[in-house]
């Protein structure tokens, strides 16, 4: 045991966060701690690290485990370079480092005895130690962790001071990586970090040895490296075994159950009602009815409560004005920064329609291009062309600009939506997490998160037919990405958008561009598609590269007679006919065995969609009291849903075990 939360209580003013709320964490295990905006999750990091009190209950830890905390918000001071930053915050490890130095020194001129005998052990404990936290290759080490999250090898000397506030936490978190601390707290770690540096996060925390709590609004982040979810609901902390997806099932198979067992409760209240109110002046039944009443008020005291579900936002935002086909090119663009070639000869065309990510290694130019686009950075060289009746918003995280000071959140909103009502205004405020007195906040008060949403918010009442996006989902909770990703579907203008969060990369996205290398690859396919062409092209660069290093000897006069590699110039393999012969057989029978998997493919595909309908018919029809009234009604719409509770899973698993021997066939 690492850390043990015991029974804790806090409330701010008239409003409870938690009650009796207990966690334990143990080593190896990696903690999401989730739950709606306003539930208490950073509040009860900061209690874990002492930062707040608890009203009640106690935070206790393992003997001499090291904490280590990330915040949300971080600023470096001092004049070191980023290198020298992260390696200075390993006190621990340069301490035992110089321990072990003076121990050596010591021992080399200690006689025998004793006194040598103790300092020996010493030694052996604190080498140990030293070798545990990876003290032998500590440079190494920061270099690694910092370049992963996205830095290029020639900014490690540029001073820390220097960089942008994005940045700044990156370097924080690498100084809490290279610390390696007992106990791993996280507050929104992908913030600020890009696609790539999210996917190398996500390696070091499966890895980690010590026990991990985050916080998160990145769903797929979320189900690739934790192993417990702790849910703050209904002002308690309920604990389950798995990653985020796991979570959600077994919290709505729970919520089955309950929802199961309060509909029989009120369904024997109504029963036992039906028989107080036709026989409680009846003299004959008068005992009888007595009883129903003393039941009645038992069952209604051990009545099971509903927690809240999530909060589902729905919000249709303004068509924008309708542009042309074409909504903007570029032709034959360049940019380079001093003597630094970004990328050279770039040809994009973006039509009505397209949602384009836009992914790649940080630095590779992708803010660059979407700035190139905005014409907010001119090209080195090359051209720019937006289509007829363009107009362009652009929301960057730090480019919040455009808010007077002194205007409330409520006025801000105004400002840009005149025609739109009260209620409509605090509805969409609301759906950017500003809720009840929030709405009346001075815009000179609010934090860079909450300045960040109200961007945002504002941008998208009054979209133009091209939006470009920049990192969108920092500082929103789930739910509020879950709006803005159901918004941005439905758009029907053009999108470009940089994401770290992959759910919604893979979500909105029907176009990528990848930016690495001083290339621009488009892909025109989602951001799956995206993902199997690169690693398909990857695997054949590969295999091309072991046959030229390589190449199989002929083993007949006649594979003899064939050119080598060498010989056919340009690093072809040549085939016999032979050997063209079988390929061409084998795909003609891969092909024909491919035919009844698609055939099954298509009936499975046909039976989905009904049993997804049906699914959602019954949900409702479930949350209808009338339905209780009638117990067997309720009782076959309850077995109808957990038929098919089992039936739409494993179609699902087979319409993937399908879909990839297709891939598969069609790979080869």
């Amino acid at each position: 045991m690492i850390l043990l939360a015991d029974k804790i209580s806090k409330s701010f003013g008239g409003r409870t966060l938690y009650e009796g709320a207990s966690l334990q964490l143990n080593a190896g295990e990696r903690w999401a701690l989730v739950g709606p905006n306003g539930a208490g999750k950073t509040t009860f990091l900061k209690i874990i690290m002492g930062q707040e009190t608890p009203d009640d209950g106690v935070v206790s830890f393992q003997k001499g485990a090291s904490v280590g905390y990330l915040e949300q918000e971080a600023k470096l001071a001092g004049h070191d370079t980023a290198l020298d930053e992260v390696m200075a915050s390993a006190t621990e490890t340069r301490r035992l480092g110089e321990r072990t130095s003076e121990l050596e020194a010591k021992i080399a001129n200690t006689p025998e005895g004793p006194e040598l005998d103790s300092l020996l052990s010493e030694y052996s404990v604190a080498q140990d130690r030293f070798e545990r936290l990876g003290g032998y290759e500590l440079e190494s080490r920061a270099r690694a962790i910092l370049c992963g999250l996205g830095f290029p090898v020639e900014d490690l000397d540029k001073p820390a001071e220097e960089f942008s506030g994005g940045w700044q936490m990156r370097i924080a978190l690498s100084k809490l990586l290279l610390r390696h601390p007992d106990l791993l707290l996280l507050d929104e770690p992908t913030n600020h970090l890009d696609l790539e540096s999210v996917q190398w996060l996500e390696q070091f925390i499966s890895g980690y040895d010590g026990a991990v709590l985050l916080v998160s609004h990145d769903r797929a982040f979320m189900d690739r490296c934790v192993s417990h979810v702790a849910a703050v609901e209904n002002r308690r902390i309920t604990t389950y075994t798995g990653n985020y997806s796991s979570y959600l099932r077994q919290r709505e198979d729970n919520l089955e159950q309950m929802r199961a067992k309060r509909a029989a409760q009120e369904r024997e209240i109504a029963h036992m009602q039906v028989f107080v109110d036709k026989f409680r002046y009846k003299p004959t039944k008068a005992a009888q009815a007595q009883e129903r009443m003393r039941r009645i008020e038992q069952i209604k005291s051990e009545l099971v409560i509903l927690p809240e579900g999530h909060r589902r936002v729905s919000f249709k935002f303004p068509d924008p004005p309708r542009s042309g086909d074409m909504v903007a090119k570029l032709m034959n663009v360049s940019k380079s920064f001093d003597d630094r070639a970004i990328y050279r000869d770039v040809d994009l065309t973006l039509y009505r329609g397209d949602r384009v990510a836009l992914v790649g290694p940080n630095g590779a130019g992708k803010s660059t291009l979407l700035k190139i686009l905005l014409d907010k950075e001119r090209p080195t060289s090359g051209s720019i062309e937006l289509g007829l009746h363009v107009g362009v918003a652009y929301y960057a995280q730090h480019q919040l600009e455009g808010m007077r000071e002194s205007n409330t959140v409520l006025q801000e909103i105004d400002s840009v939506a005149p025609m739109w009502t009260n209620p409509e205004q605090r509805r969409l405020l609301g759906a950017f997490l500003f809720q009840g007195d929030d709405v009346d906040k001075p815009v000179r008060v609010l934090s860079g998160g909450e300045r960040a949403r109200l961007a945002l918010a504002k941008m998208l009442v009054a979209p133009e037919a091209l939006l470009c996006l920049d990192e969108p989902t920092n500082h929103l909770d789930i739910d509020s990405v879950d709006m803005l990703e159901d918004a941005l579907k439905s758009f029907p203008g053009t999108i470009v958008l940089i994401s770290h969060d992959e759910h919604l990369v893979r979500s909105v996205a029907n176009r990528v561009v990848d930016i690495r290398d001083g290339k621009v690859t488009v892909y025109d396919g989602d951001y799956d598609y995206y993902l199997y062409k690169r690693e398909d092209l990857a695997q054949r660069s590969e295999a091309e590269a072991q046959g030229m290093a390589a190449p199989v000897k002929p083993s007949s006069a006649k594979a003899q007679a064939a050119p080598s590699v060498q010989e056919a110039g340009g690093g072809r393999n040549v085939k016999t006919k032979e050997q063209r012969r079988a390929e061409a057989e084998a795909r003609n029978a891969r092909s024909k065995a491919l035919r009844s998997t698609k055939r099954r493919l298509k009936e499975v595909e046909a039976a989905l969609e009904p049993a997804h309908k049906r699914y959602d018919e019954l949900m409702e029809l479930m949350a209808s009291e009338e339905l209780y009234a009638d117990q067997n009604k309720f009782d076959e719409a309850l077995a109808e849903y957990n038929a098919l509770k089992k039936k739409i899973p494993a179609l699902e698993e087979e319409w993937l075990e399908l879909s990839a021997k297709i891939e598969e066939g069609v790979g080869e």
